[in-house]
């Protein structure tokens, strides 16, 4: 995992822990439990980071902005209450869906009232436009979601639909994290722009590694099951890419995998066509594809100027295609 540290050496990744861990507290106990329950699992807590880096690379001190920051996840860990409950999922960080301890209608009213209490605090702490900002992206989000459900089984997903998915799916949040991390310390209109085009591209590269890592890595460093996607009929970027080059055999693999019925009885087959998809390529594919958004983002950051966190921002694109590269070589 790579660490960010700011200008006075302190662990960002380590604060944001110790605000989550001190500060963090709903009105309601159970859905304080729920929340600090997924909070407690894990997670790379990318899009606080990224707040955290764009306040100081905005000319503010991060360390005063920790509530934002924590604001950014706990809209993630939202979403990933609701997520787990619309795919069924058993697992989440190497845990008990919340679902699966809560029950499905708790889960959805806890995602529901994660989301008003954020907003809450949120319009009352910060002016216009970050509640705007954030507003739109939940809208974003769940467009995403929808756009993927309606997707699901569709091996003519191209990679365009694709990346419109994620782009709403995952890379908004990191988008307005970026961008609102900037806002807040009163970064100009430039910066602010850069740190969100940053946020964008990043988080696009994001989503294809994780796509990647379904296919690749082991339970126990996925904290899910390998092939969830796949069992789940969702058409990711390295199944796309596999299907454009990987002949008639692994077009028609997919297909009699995708028309069947999701059962228990997946994992094999999902696992069959994991080694499939990264035998044609699909995983190197994605690699590709990942570094070339790594390198949009890094474009965006010249507009930041010479302050430390631009360095902190490129390392951490630079770790994500190092990451891939692990991965997909």
């Amino acid at each position: 995992m790579i660490r960010t540290h700011d200008a006075a050496g302190r662990d960002l990744s380590a604060l944001v822990e110790d605000f989550f861990r001190t500060t963090f507290a709903t009105d309601n106990p159970l859905i304080t439990e729920a929340v600090r329950r997924m909070l407690a699992a894990g997670g790379k807590r990318l899009r606080p980071r990224l707040a955290l880096l764009a306040a100081e690379a905005g000319g503010g001190d991060p360390r005063a902005h920790l509530a934002l920051a924590a604001y950014m996840e706990l809209i993630h860990v939202g979403t990933l209450i609701h997520d787990d409950v619309v795919d069924g999922a058993q697992m989440r960080r190497g845990v008990n869906a919340t679902a699966v301890d809560y029950g499905n209608r708790v889960s959805v009213l806890a995602g529901d009232y994660l989301f008003a209490w954020i907003f809450k605090n949120v319009t009352a702490d910060y002016p216009a436009p970050i509640p705007h900002i954030l507003s739109a992206t939940l809208a974003d989000i769940t467009d995403g979601e929808v756009l993927q459900l309606r997707a699901r089984g569709n091996l003519r997903l191209t990679v365009d639909g694709y990346v419109e998915i994620v782009d709403k799916k995952t890379a908004a949040l990191f988008a307005a994290s970026a961008e609102c991390g900037a806002i807040t310390v009163g970064a100009p209109a430039l910066v602010c722009a850069a740190l969100r085009e940053y946020g964008k591209n990043l988080g696009i590269a994001f989503q294809m590694l994780d796509d990647v890592l379904d296919l690749t890595a082991d339970e126990g460093a996925l904290g899910k099951p390998v092939g969830n996607d796949l069992r789940e009929r969702k058409v990711t970027i390295p199944l796309i890419l596999a299907l454009a080059s990987g002949g008639t055999e692994l077009r028609h693999e997919a297909e009699r995998f995708f028309s069947s019925d999701a059962t228990s009885a997946d994992l094999a087959a999902a696992a069959r066509l994991a080694r499939a998809i990264v035998a044609a390529g699909g995983a190197s594919k994605t690699h590709d594809a990942i570094e070339g958004y790594v390198e949009r983002a890094k474009a965006a950051l010249p507009a930041l100027g010479n302050v430390p966190a631009r360095a902190e921002l490129g390392t951490l694109a630079d770790g994500l295609a190092r990451d891939s590269s692990r991965r997909t070589r």
